[in-house]
């Protein structure tokens, strides 16, 4: 009985190996294309102060993770975004790669922002890292950090 058990176990998971189609390239290729696009769009969301645009890119569950350590909900960052935001004059990438990992895809670079701070221009970089995950079909942001570059 138990050679029984382990043989149709066996088969069940030769099975589902077959019936799965690998991913390929091309798959990834797409993948990427679109997470380099939610980042774009993520930039120019945050920086027109369109929390309707953001909440669609980011997930429910999202964790941020502020400069100080702190951790954000998508909740507090969308509440935290208003006309101030949009006295950034640019944010804009100046390096980015995705990385793809299946439904997983993780984007890494560095960002330039310059804006208007009590009447004073103000620029600064920081890199980050955004892990995005695929969800019934959709790319969705689930968690971001951005560390300041100092140097």
């Amino acid at each position: 009985m138990k050679s029984l058990v382990c043989r149709t176990l066996a088969m069940v998971t030769l099975l589902a190996f077959v019936m799965v189609p690998p991913l390929r390239a091309d798959d990834d290729d797409q993948a990427r294309s679109q997470v380099l696009a939610l980042e774009r769009l993520w930039n120019q969301a945050y920086k027109a102060g369109d929390t309707k645009a953001l909440a669609t890119i980011l997930d429910s569950q999202l964790v941020l993770v502020e400069d100080d350590g702190s951790l954000r909900t998508k909740a507090d960052f969308l509440s935290s975004i208003t006309a101030s935001t949009t006295n950034e004059e640019q944010v804009a990438p100046e390096s980015l790669t995705v990385r793809v990992f299946g439904n997983t895809a993780v984007a890494i670079g560095v960002i330039g922002v310059k804006a208007k701070q009590n009447g004073k221009v103000v620029t600064r970089r920081e890199r980050f890292i955004d892990t995005w995950i695929r969800k019934n079909g959709t790319w969705v942001c689930i968690a971001t950090d951005a560390t300041p570059i100092t140097r």
